[in-house]
């Protein structure tokens, strides 16, 4: 079993366009990770709470959640509850997570809410390798508590004509809020989804992403496969619905290649 980290790494998985592949990349990611030993916290703070759904969390069982967490202040350790999956944990969301924006207005620190709740988690003695921020599809507050928590962000970027264009201005967002909230935020990597070997499109996207990008680039895809996208209806990751499927390969991969960056990360600081 690898040792827990003294301090997680928080990733924030985010991109402002919908149906890009972002919460089945948090959900199938986190359950990779914990299935190699790494224990990992998945943060829903999509009002569409489905990552929460997409964990088999039903809405009856979510009596605290990431709302609570961000507008009244509650700790964060409250609004845990266990996955279905050995070592992977979730903070649910909520449809009250829509009206944050409005709740928040103009107080003081509204930008570091998530970032004090995670810090307080760790001094009450919770302990995890990797805590994951599934983001809503849009560049809103919500968000920006993710980044300004997070140490980096992972973009999954869906094999289409306007990728680029929508990367772009995430890209934007990054840079203001490196700039004024978190200096230390940087892109941990791009992953591809939704990639269909048989179409065109997704290979020259591939080429114009990874020309732009370069190593940022994971080597792992993800491929459009049937059983990832049966996999949420059943309240089950695809690792957890049918672990043999490619799609479930390709997100072990992932995984892997996640770690191993993470690693010579790690070694290069040190050597700093």
């Amino acid at each position: 079993m690898p040792e827990i980290s003294a301090s997680p790494r928080v990733l924030a998985i985010a991109n402002q366009k919908g149906g890009v592949g972002k919460t089945t990349t948090a959900i199938n990611l986190g359950t990779s990770l914990a299935a190699v030993g790494r224990r990992t916290l998945l943060l829903d703070i999509d009002p569409q709470g489905n990552a929460s759904t997409g964990l088999g969390v039903p809405k009856t069982a979510r009596r605290s959640t990431m709302y609570d967490v961000l507008v009244a202040e509650q700790p964060l350790a409250g609004a845990i509850v266990p996955s279905s999956v050995p070592g992977l944990d979730l903070a649910p969301a909520d449809a009250d997570l829509s009206g944050v924006e409005i709740e928040l207005g103009t107080q003081a620190r509204r930008s570091y809410r998530l970032r004090d709740a995670i810090a307080a988690l760790g001094s009450g003695g919770e302990s995890y390798d990797y805590i994951l921020i599934d983001c809503p599809p849009s560049l809103n507050l919500l968000t920006v508590n993710a980044m300004t928590a997070a140490d980096a962000v992972l973009v999954p970027l869906q094999c289409e004509f306007f990728a680029l264009e929508g990367l772009t201005q995430l890209m934007r967002t990054v840079e203001l809020v490196r700039g004024s909230l978190n200096p230390k935020l940087e892109i941990q990597g791009v992953v591809l989804t939704m990639y269909d070997r048989r179409n065109s499109l997704s290979l020259h996207v591939e080429q114009d992403v990874r020309a732009h990008f370069g190593d940022k680039v994971y080597q792992t895809v993800i491929p459009r496969n049937v059983r990832v996208s049966e996999a949420p209806s059943f309240g089950k990751p695809v690792l957890v619905y049918d672990l043999q499927c490619a799609g479930s390969q390709a997100y072990m991969k992932l995984a892997s290649e996640l770690i191993a960056r993470e690693k010579s990360r790690r070694t290069a600081v040190s050597a700093a």
